[in-house]
């Protein structure tokens, strides 16, 4: 029986049964387990030094999409395979787009809190934005971003999208039932009412939505941000809603993360941040976690991953899979 263990924020009950491994629970130090031949992995790092301390890891499987806290390359020269769940938290994650979205543009706390204050005259505060009609631009057209634009062009808004994956030159996209428009990233600052961030953290996308982008978006647009914290400079984020430039913002993901409770993003009524926990559903979470499963019950029958995040490493001499 191959041993396996998941750090210790990893819900036990949210384990499936799985007849090929014997699971152990394990604190946040990864050292604690170095026979471990299968890591389930959430949001720790993993670098040189963990790779060299888990001597007999056969696979890190990624439970989510996200995988910039694992070096692919220390992974691969140790070995080891990294999987991840691309399809899992899709629908969990999308649902929260369009959450924080409405929730911004609708003031929903701003109003809740006049409402509790007592302050009367609640109408005359109200300067929410409907969405039906407005243009929400998408930052990154990958799966999430794709459910987003499902649901929002339910709610009747038009969908402008940037993504290097997708032809701008097309106009639109062939995959989805109605037309959205690919535009370039001036364009998509420009027009945007509601910026939706959907984009991987690389080093050309960290720190890309900073005060220059800000300036471009329209007065009384919104930022929403459910993909990763070091895509936004927060310093000119804060100073942009302090500004009321930005109508407001709706972040699940933030710069550092988590943020200081003194932290001025904290304190706004017209900011919302939640923990990361986009795609924590019980269904998200779930799906998220059998298909981790999946990914590690192949390679351990000798298949190679359908979420390999290093398949050169299946070159290497030392690669665990490549010897079964």
């Amino acid at each position: 029986m191959e041993s396996a263990w998941w750090p210790a924020a990893f819900p036990e009950h949210l384990l499936p049964a799985h007849g090929e491994l014997g699971l152990t629970p394990c604190g946040p130090d990864l050292a604690e387990r170095a026979d471990a031949a299968v890591i389930f992995a959430s949001g720790e790092p993993y670098g040189d030094a963990v790779f060299d301390s888990l001597s007999s890891a056969k696979i890190v499987a990624r439970i989510g999409i996200g995988y910039d806290a694992v070096d692919l390359d220390a992974a691969t020269r140790n070995g080891v395979l990294v999987t991840n769940t691309p399809e899992g938290p899709t629908t969990s994650t999308a649902e929260h787009t369009i959450a924080l979205m409405m929730a911004i543009c609708h003031q929903l706390t701003e109003s809740a809190s006049r409402l509790r204050a007592g302050t009367g005259d609640y109408v005359s505060h109200q300067r929410s934005m409907e969405l039906s009609g407005r243009t929400l631009g998408l930052l990154g057209f990958g799966r999430i971003g794709r459910a987003v634009a499902v649901m929002a062009h339910a709610i009747g808004m038009h969908i402008i999208v940037t993504d290097p994956a997708v032809n701008e030159t097309s106009g639109s996209d062939p995959d989805l039932p109605f037309r959205v428009e690919v535009v370039g990233l001036d364009e998509l600052f420009a027009r945007a009412d509601v910026l939706s961030i959907h984009a991987p953290a690389t080093p050309a996308t960290t720190g890309m939505i900073d005060a220059s982008v800000f300036a471009a978006m329209k007065p009384g647009s919104v930022l929403v941000n459910c993909a990763r914290g070091p895509i936004v400079n927060t310093d000119d984020l804060v100073a942009a809603v302090e500004s009321g430039h930005l109508l407001g913002a709706g972040l699940d993901v933030t710069e550092p993360e988590p943020l200081d409770p003194d932290h001025p993003l904290l304190s706004m009524d017209n900011v919302i941040v939640t923990p990361h926990i986009a795609s924590s559903t019980v269904a998200g979470r779930k799906r998220m976690n059998d298909m981790a499963f999946e990914q590690v019950a192949m390679a351990l029958r000798g298949e190679t991953p359908t979420h390999l995040l290093n398949p050169e490493v299946l070159n290497q001499p030392n690669c665990a899979l490549a010897q079964s």
